[in-house]
């Protein structure tokens, strides 16, 4: 095994032809993000279909995540409208009746304008959670709008940058507790078609609290009707009211993305790194995957090198230990998705190569450690006092392979799994490979198994000694019961 930080690569128009797809797998593409914001369910199904078939002729593990649009709200006008600095401008939503007259509202900032510029918001009655003083950022935050007055269903808001508004563009509104759910209804009708296609992964976008996550996570098991062998959720923090519950959050995910995209936007562009340094770090603590997002190699979608910058960039979230990179334009609309994925793996095969890649002794703070993150560290500490050029995990839910990453360790982790979801959902935690294992009735027979399998694929050989970490072949998830150095014979 290669590099230990994984990559995650948007599927799109430059890269959907199966000769290119085959490369980026075989380059060290992980994880294939399928971006639902675009595409039908016909296309985006036929990607599914592509990336499943590439994955099992190339004998590699691809995951395969559902980004969904989430609730973004959007401008809507007939026309393009002007808005000039420092002059007012009502603003409504789609609640509001199309005979509804402006001239009786008499705003007290302004004398009564019938000629006064009109925008609407794509959300009914998303006015109502909007308030004085909260700021509208339209069209990645070009133009910025303060509320300084709302009257019934309306607001009168000063133009603090202008420029010319368009139809469809997004608007954030960073300092707003907006009452929307996670999921549209556009949204639930890709998550029903994302799931009979047997996604590993399904990413929520703008969430906002754990609330959102369980509802989302109440309405996979509704549809799938099980609780087990589900998608994990991706929790995607890109609004500023996540931040405030970023703790909730990461306990009620499975996986954080730090998308600093719309996080940019929703605060002061100084503060993302401060931000995705702290995300990375608690979500290393509490044995959670994070992928670190958005504009990573921004210039490769026109240009065949990156900047400094962006190679800097990327290098910095191998070293905050983050457990993926995600590559969105660059591979999705790019002119160079191959290359963009290769020149990913070259810096994280350098960073990674460096001393400071390494996890400070301590880091993890487990002063009190559950029993299995007690065996977990037992395992770490086991294989570099052994001399182990591997620690071998059997695991059906992958559970123990995710507390034992997080102490992020010198050797291989070699999960053998009896699951082909969890074979598949392996491919963005760090520093893990994974392999299907047969069902094994009994302890020495699921480490014999293990052994072989792993000697026929290759990874160990003849006289390397490894650590195994198992529980008994029927147990729940969150117990660990062996640990033992072995040696491949």
């Amino acid at each position: 095994m290669d590099k230990r930080t994984k990559i995650v690569a948007t599927i799109g128009p430059s890269c959907e032809k199966s000769k290119i797809l085959e490369e980026m797998i075989k380059s060290g593409m992980n994880v294939a993000r399928i971006n639902f914001s675009h595409g039908t369910h016909e296309s985006n199904g036929k990607l599914i279909d592509n990336i499943r078939h590439l994955s099992e002729k190339l004998k590699i593990p691809v995951g395969v995540m559902a980004d969904l649009q989430g609730p973004r709200i959007r401008i809507t006008v007939d026309k393009e409208v002007e808005i000039e600095t420092g002059e007012y401008v009502m603003i409504g939503d789609t609640s509001l009746p199309a005979n509804f007259q402006f001239s009786i509202l008499n705003f007290k900032s302004i004398s009564n304008d019938k000629n006064l510029k009109f925008i609407k918001l794509d959300w009914d009655n998303i006015i109502k959670s909007i308030s004085v003083e909260n700021e509208l950022l339209i069209e990645d935050g070009l133009m910025k709008i303060k509320v300084v007055e709302k009257k019934d269903n309306l607001l009168l808001g000063k133009v603090i940058n202008g420029g010319t508004i368009k139809n469809h563009k997004g608007v954030n509104i960073p300092d707003a507790s907006l009452k929307v759910s996670a999921l549209t209804e556009k949204d639930e009708n890709d998550l029903k078609y994302a799931l009979r296609k047997n996604v590993d992964f399904v990413a929520l976008s703008f969430v906002s609290n754990a609330k959102d996550i369980n509802s989302a996570k109440e309405k996979i098991k509704k549809i799938l009707d099980r609780k087990t062998n589900l998608p994990k959720i991706v929790s995607k923090i890109e609004r500023k009211e996540a931040l405030k519950n970023i703790d909730e959050i990461i306990m009620a995910s499975d996986i954080i993305m730090v998308a600093r995209g719309d996080l940019g936007i929703e605060i002061e562009e100084s503060r993302v790194v401060i931000y995705q340094k702290e995300m990375v770090a608690k979500c290393l603590r509490a044995g959670k995957p994070v992928i670190v997002a958005t504009q990573m190699l921004n210039s490769m979608i026109e240009n065949a090198r990156p900047t400094r910058a962006e190679v800097s960039d990327v290098s910095n979230a191998v070293i905050d230990h983050a457990d993926a990179v995600m590559l969105s334009g660059e591979t999705a609309n790019g002119k160079y998705p191959l290359e963009s994925v290769k020149t990913m793996v070259e810096i994280i095969n350098r960073t990674e190569e460096s001393p400071f890649d390494d996890l400070k002794h301590g880091f993890l703070g487990d002063s009190k450690s559950s029993v299995s993150a007690a065996v977990a560290n037992s395992a770490h500490e086991l294989a570099k006092d052994s001399g182990a050029v591997a620690i071998v995990v059997a695991s059906v839910s992958g559970f123990t392979a995710h507390m034992i990453a997080r102490h992020r360790p010198q050797q291989n982790i070699l999960v053998v799994t009896n699951s082909e979801k969890t074979h598949n959902q392996l491919s963005i935690l760090w520093g893990t490979e994974s392999f299907i294992l047969p069902d094994c009735r009994t302890l020495d027979e699921l480490i014999d198994e293990s052994k072989k399998t792993l000697l026929k694929s290759g990874v160990l050989k003849e006289k390397d000694r490894i650590v195994i970490v198992t529980g008994r072949p029927h147990v729940k998830r969150e117990h660990m019961s062996l640990v033992k150095v072995e040696e491949i014979k």
